[in-house]
């Protein structure tokens, strides 16, 4: 590094956009405390565009291992970064990815030198929003959890206006069915709304599946993955999300769009949208399952068609008010809603990361 090269900061958080976005309020607070510095994320290739987009990281390492397990950095440029921070996990394997790069100042869960005199405690009952902001607290970095939203981009809506339905999730356990998707884009379609679905690179048979049983029109299919920015204008530009517990869930909430996000296996207390009128989380609860398994978690699948289809009529304002289901709403149990309060003692299992 020459010495007209400012200092550099590497950050490792080398996962997906829902953990990309919910670390947004830790992003900043890095960026605001090393004004002077380079800020560098680790994070997959394919996201680069959403990293940029946050505002607070000025480059991007790319960086990714299957099973959302710990990449190597060795696409780092010569010269150790002033400073490494871990956000990937509790370590110590992500801790050590980083050790070897030999920064001159290291953060992370795992313990690093010199300690904090306070060190941060990871706790599995925390939501990932506070926990990251809580841990660079204790390192002297203040980061506000509900720092989160993101500028409205330049870039045209593909379907302005129109109520965003995005069936897919990453793995099988987040899955709400097929058919109940198409259900309940026909119940919104009957009530005078138009509606897209939406769908990652690899989910075009799933999108086709849920268009060809609601009967949309073929230009109301958004397939073959959009590019960041589209997507991320299509969710603001939108009058709601419906979507699982899913990367798109944390654009809704980084843009004020408001959502119906269903969950499953993880309970919305640890990964959920802040608790605003705007934001439905329906959840069941009970004990918690593999957010990772390959068929769609039991707790997922109790939530009805009825119940997904009157949150997002009632979000949608007094146009979907007259096909509200005779059972009512919006009187949400408490339960199904993401609420301030902190996770119960069956959330905890869910939130174990060491890596």
């Amino acid at each position: 590094m020459s010495g007209t090269s400012p200092p550099r900061v590497l950050v490792l958080r080398a996962l997906g956009l829902g953990d990309l976005l919910a670390g947004v309020p830790a992003l900043r607070g890095i960026r605001r405390a090393f004004p002077g510095h380079r800020v560098v994320l680790a994070l997959p290739a394919a996201l680069t565009e959403a990293a940029l987009a946050t505002g607070a990281v000025d480059a991007v390492l790319p960086a990714e291992a299957p099973g959302r397990g710990v990449p190597p950095l060795t696409g780092w440029p010569d010269g150790p970064p002033d400073v490494g921070i871990d956000l990937h996990g509790n370590g110590p394997q992500s801790r050590d990815a980083l050790a070897a790069l030999a920064p001159r100042r290291l953060l992370a869960y795992a313990g690093s030198g010199p300690s904090p005199a306070r060190p941060p405690v990871w706790r599995p009952d925390e939501h990932e929003r506070d926990r990251w902001c809580g841990f660079l607290a204790a390192h002297g970095i203040d980061a506000d959890p509900d720092d989160v939203r993101l500028p409205v981009p330049a870039t045209a809506s593909p379907a302005p206006g129109a109520v965003v339905v995005h069936p897919g999730a990453e793995s099988a356990a987040r899955r709400w069915p097929a058919d109940r998707f198409a259900a309940l884009v026909r119940r919104l379609r009957g009530a005078g709304h138009r509606v897209v679905v939406t769908g990652g690179p690899k989910e075009d048979e799933l999108v086709r599946e849920v268009a060809r049983r609601a009967g949309l029109p073929a230009g109301d299919e958004l397939r073959g993955g959009l590019p960041f920015a589209e997507l991320s204008a299509l969710v603001a530009h939108a009058p709601l999300l419906v979507s699982g517990d899913t990367g798109l869930a944390h654009l809704a909430v980084a843009h004020a769009t408001p959502s119906v996000t269903l969950y499953g296996p993880v309970s919305p207390r640890l990964w959920g949208p802040p608790p605003l009128e705007r934001h439905v989380a329906l959840w069941t609860p009970g004990p918690p399952g593999d957010p990772h398994g390959d068929r769609p978690d039991p707790q997922l699948l109790r939530i009805g068609v009825a119940e997904a289809a009157g949150a997002a009529l009632t979000l949608l304002g007094p146009r979907g008010r007259g096909t509200l289901p005779a059972s009512g709403f919006p009187r949400y149990p408490a339960e199904t809603r993401s609420v301030a309060t902190g996770p119960t003692r069956a959330d905890v299992g869910n939130a174990v990361r060491r890596c």
